[in-house]
């Protein structure tokens, strides 16, 4: 599943925990999966930022800034 779609995932999560009266059962699997998406888009997230800080290397020295930092 791409980012894009665990995040949309996570957002009817989200809306499902705040807004349906779960039985404690099905909260805590709907929790799980959502549990199981967060770790995957932060591997997704760090894998992206490396590639970038890899891209933006020039040789052997590193150029990284943080994200959102100059483009003003």
């Amino acid at each position: 599943m791409s980012l894009e779609g665990r995040l949309r995932r996570l957002e009817e999560i989200v809306g499902q925990l705040e807004t349906q009266d779960l039985e404690l059962d099905r909260a805590l699997a709907i929790f799980e999966e959502g549990v199981v998406h967060v770790r995957e888009a932060e591997r997704a997230l760090a894998a992206a930022e490396l590639r970038v800080e890899e891209l933006l290397g020039d040789g052997d020295t590193l150029s990284t800034r943080p994200l959102g930092v100059g483009e003003e």
